[in-house]
């Protein structure tokens, strides 16, 4: 095997020659545990570190397109015997074991071992037993087993003999390697329509289905609502015109692949970037093309400040909001009472005002959103002012010899004093608001999601042949299952972040009456 350093300069030669621009990062080799990443280089004017065509993303289209897998996968995939997933697993696979594989300079980049349970010894794997995990994974190992034994096996034999590698052994180890890959690796993209549909251009737009997420084959728990393939292989154009009109709404479809050298970025809640597409090119002048790009914390004003501020505290910049939050705001959906959660939450705002300067909102029992959510948004929201009383606060709090470090609680407790929570929550109402507009951007409200379920007639799969448009009444439309649950989920989406954005006003107009 080639050394990290070996594989390192032929995978950026192969980047290069697939035209990737690396703008302000650089790949390099970490250590054998971390392996691989991407570190930032230069400043980017533009923010943009890095741009990858989307030519080069690894996805079920790319797979039955390719001259090797393409025929036999497109059989089995007009048969149902394989989903989109395991075409991509399927092909990370093959051109792992073929010998002049184009894309071997980036499978030599990927990781041989994986750290979840499946990888685990017998002896490693029995000191879960008992517990869930243990069950769990060994009814998955039974199941990848069963699965590379009754097709994978003879089908990987098959293609590499197409290709003239008829002596290759094919082992489960290689199967469990390209599906730990796939789930470690694979991004959900927002393709560009044109992308993923070249050939149609002009699709019927008078479905009354509105624009909307019911393309993606994902809602946004990550759960798989519809394949984006499922109907794409049809027996005439015509029948592909209409599975497009279906699927297709606006200018997004969602797809699940793998996008070399993106996909070299490490997860984390504190990202400090984030990938984008850019249909166009009007972005990073290369049309169809993923990019990524430093979080937006650092153009705001007092940037570095500001991220240290946000570090000290461990304030979260994402947030989750779930529905049970609401039963305890201004307007509870419920009748149900958490006296603790809310005299907790009480205690915790009567304790930030050390010195008493700013009094405890009369409504601080009745913020449903997390703490240190709004910590963050206190932070970023920060004007100069408050940003030289938090210094002062700390300063005094520490000493002029610096000779403790504040926690975390005292950080917030002094951006807090400083800031107040009018900016906080005007910022969260802006988001909010933000939020709304891209869940209507493509659907419309919440009331088209209700008239349309409303007419929705759902079938089953084995139905849809059967059923015509011309035996159905004006006033149903025709609806697979998974279409109808992508409505109802968006409307539920809808309709939570409207109850939100009442609980977020409604603060805002008390902390702006209190201020005042």
């Amino acid at each position: 095997m080639a050394s990290p350093e070996v594989n390192l300069e032929q995978f950026l030669q192969w980047l290069q020659a697939n035209r990737v621009e690396l703008r302000g990062c650089n790949i390099k080799y970490s250590d054998s545990n971390k392996g691989f990443g991407i570190f930032s280089d230069k400043e980017a004017s533009d923010g943009v570190l890095l741009v990858v065509p989307l030519d080069l993303a690894i996805t079920p289209m790319r797979v039955l397109q390719e001259p090797l897998l393409g025929p036999e996968c497109r059989a089995m995939f007009e048969e149902g015997e394989v989903d989109d997933r395991f075409l991509i697993i399927l092909f990370l696979m093959v051109e792992r074991l073929r010998k002049n594989s184009s894309w071997k300079p980036y499978l030599d980049m990927l990781p041989t071992t994986f750290g979840n349970p499946l990888w685990f010894t017998d002896d490693e794997l029995l000191e879960l037993k008992g517990s869930t995990l243990y069950r769990a994974t060994e009814l998955q190992k039974k199941n990848l087993l069963s699965l590379f034994d009754d097709k994978v096996k003879a089908l990987v034999k098959k293609l590499l003999t197409l290709d003239g590698d008829s002596k290759i052994e094919v082992c489960f180890e290689d199967f469990l390697w390209a599906n730990s890959v796939f789930w470690a690796r694979a991004l959900n993209i927002p393709l560009p329509r044109s992308f993923v549909f070249p050939e149609i251009q002009e699709v019927n737009e008078s479905c009354s289905i509105n624009k909307s997420c019911e393309a993606s084959p994902h809602n946004e728990n990550g759960e798989k609502s519809k394949s984006y393939l499922e109907s794409q292989v049809q027996e005439s154009d015509n029948q592909v015109k209409e599975v497009a009109s279906d699927l297709v709404r606006g200018d997004t479809v969602w797809v699940e692949g793998l996008v070399p050298g993106i996909d070299f970025c490490n997860h984390d809640l504190k990202a400090a970037a984030t990938w984008e597409v850019d249909g166009t090119g009007l972005i990073t002048g290369v049309p169809s093309s993923m990019y990524l790009l430093s979080e937006a914390i650092n153009s705001v004003p007092f940037a570095e400040s500001k991220t240290q501020l946000l570090e000290a505290q461990k304030a979260e910049m994402r947030c989750l909001l779930p529905r049970s939050l609401l039963d305890h705001g201004f307007f509870p959906l419920g009748t149900q009472k958490d006296v603790y959660n809310s005299k907790c939450k009480l205690d915790q705002v009567c304790n930030y005002s050390w010195s008493g300067q700013r009094k405890t909102p009369s409504y601080a029992s009745k913020l449903v959103f997390p703490e240190n959510f709004l910590s963050a948004l206190r932070t970023i929201a920060m004007q100069e002012d408050e940003l030289f009383k938090v210094s002062s606060l700390l300063e005094e709090l520490v000493g002029s010899g610096g000779e403790r470090q504040p926690s975390n609680t005292e950080v917030q407790a002094a951006v807090w004093e400083a800031c107040g929570d009018c900016g906080a929550l005007q910022l969260l109402v802006d988001l909010l608001h933000m939020k709304l507009m891209d869940l209507e951007e493509t659907s419309g409200t919440e009331d088209c999601d209700n008239n349309l379920l409303n007419k929705a007639l759902v079938i089953e799969i084995q139905e849809q042949k059967k059923c015509s448009k011309t035996n159905v009444s004006e006033e149903h439309i025709l609806m697979s299952r998974n279409k109808w649950s992508c409505v109802v989920y968006r409307r539920g989406q809808k309709q939570l972040t409207r109850l939100f954005i009442k609980e977020a006003e409604h603060a805002l107009q008390l902390s702006l009456s209190e201020e005042s």
